[in-house]
């Protein structure tokens, strides 16, 4: 799982060791985590005190994968920051898009509100129009009969 992270200097143990800063959920999903943890990197691994990096850690916690998060944190900012995407339009648009749905549903409900009235208005046209035909056989029965 990929992870961001800040290094820390653990000076009680005097080694370096990764705060654990979010963790990715899926492609675009990102969760932050709350509580403080922590991975040691070991003595022999010296890394500059407070760089952020992105590690990939193995089911069991050791890290397979560690690198610089500084590109990654360029593309965010060149993907989302410089074209004014934030946090609250986001959510306007998640709002929006809401609405939207909430209008079809209530616009297919309608619709189909209305198939059922044309539904049951043709239905009565063909019982009046039979209705009818019953009438016209009627009065053409008598006519003939008084004949």
């Amino acid at each position: 799982m990929l992870y961001l992270a800040q290094v820390h200097k653990n000076e009680f143990l005097n080694q370096y060791q990764l705060r654990l800063l979010a963790r990715q959920e899926a492609d675009y999903l990102w969760t932050i985590i709350p509580e403080e943890a922590f991975i040691l990197l070991g003595k022999s691994n010296t890394i500059s005190e407070k760089l952020l990096v992105l590690v990939k850690l193995s089911s069991t916690g050791s890290i397979e994968h560690m690198e610089d998060a500084c590109d990654w944190v360029l593309h965010l900012v060149q993907g989302y920051l410089t074209t004014g995407i934030s946090p609250e339009f986001l959510q306007q648009e998640a709002e929006r898009a809401e609405e939207w749905r909430q209008s079809l549903t209530l616009q297919n409900q309608d619709l189909a509100r209305r198939t059922l009235e044309l539904e049951a208005r043709r239905e009565q046209i063909q019982a009046l129009e039979e209705s009818l035909k019953r009438e016209r056989n009627g009065i053409h029965k008598d006519i003939n009969s008084d004949s």
